[in-house]
């Protein structure tokens, strides 16, 4: 019969307790060993299995705390108080409500003195207004109604309420990826390339630089000509018989001056917008190419 084993003292720390349970589990001799021991053991200790609970095992009085309320802060634990006693905001009792609040303070300070000293300031703003509504009113400097010392701690208890308030309803809202998920669907993209779309900004960039271009092979003649964007459109069309594609510069002819690249440009446009002609580009910053539509046979 093994021999009784003194319990640690009542403040002894979880290192010492757990050394005291491991000597208490090797010194009783009468624990059988187990068989198998992942389907007997009901706790591991340090890796090592138990197979049954000590009877002296020893635990603090502080093992456990059990937080019923939990509150945000000083203002958060006055309004609770006053809306669980259906207190009227505007004319809060002061005694009654400080004197609930210190109990909790009191509280809280035995485990948490850092914690509460949040909550001593309130205590202390609280203890300072009802001592001001014990003295008699001073009236104000204009003669009107002296100010209710509780005004200013009425003001922040409504605002607070009514982000609160606020605070709540935004949460009771559905979020992405807690109340629900996108729906994803995945497209088969046909075989045939698409080209992206030549935006405007690429499309002035190249005339621009078209523009340039023609800059170089000016000439000093002056003629007066008649041009046609008609006839223009029959050149670009021609231009692109029988071929896939153009560069976009090709279809210029820069040494016949502005006037006729003008022309030009806009017969391009009339026949893009008449869908006779497409201008595309592999990617951003690429060639811009110029061919005809696609006309289904």
């Amino acid at each position: 019969m093994s021999a009784p084993h003194p319990g640690p003292p009542a403040a002894a720390p979880a290192a010492e307790l757990a050394h005291h349970l491991a000597q208490t589990l090797a010194a009783d001799s009468t624990l059988p060993p187990p068989a198998v021991v992942d389907q007997v053991a009901v706790a591991r200790l340090y890796g090592e299995p138990l197979f049954r609970m000590p009877h002296d095992l020893y635990i603090p009085p502080d093992a456990l705390e059990v937080f019923l309320e939990a509150f945000e802060g000083p203002l958060d634990l006055l309004l609770y108080l006053i809306r669980r006693q259906n207190f009227n905001i505007l004319d809060i009792p002061l005694a009654s409500v400080t004197r609930q609040y210190l109990e909790y303070v009191d509280q809280i300070r035995r485990h948490n003195l850092e914690l509460a000293s949040e909550y001593l300031l309130m205590a202390a703003m609280l203890i300072e207004i009802k001592s001001r509504m014990l003295l008699p009113p001073k009236k104000s400097a204009d003669g009107g109604e002296p100010e209710d010392p509780r005004a200013e701690l009425v003001r922040r208890l409504v605002e607070y309420e009514q982000i609160k308030q606020a605070a709540a309803r935004l949460d009771a809202l559905p979020i992405l990826g807690r109340d629900f998920l996108r729906v994803q669907v995945h497209v088969e993209q046909s075989l045939q390339p698409r080209w992206p779309e030549v935006s405007p900004d690429d499309l002035r960039l190249a005339w621009a630089d078209i523009l340039a271009r023609a800059r170089l092979n000016q000439h000093h003649t002056i003629s007066r000509e008649q041009l046609s964007v008609r006839e223009h459109m029959s050149i670009v069309l021609r231009k692109l018989q029988g071929r896939r594609f153009l560069e976009f510069h090709e279809l210029f002819d820069t040494s016949r001056g502005t006037p006729v690249l003008v022309v030009t440009f806009v017969a391009m446009l009339e026949l893009s917008r008449e869908q006779l002609l497409e201008v595309t580009q592999a990617e951003a910053f690429a060639p811009i190419y110029v061919r005809l539509a696609y006309q289904p046979s």
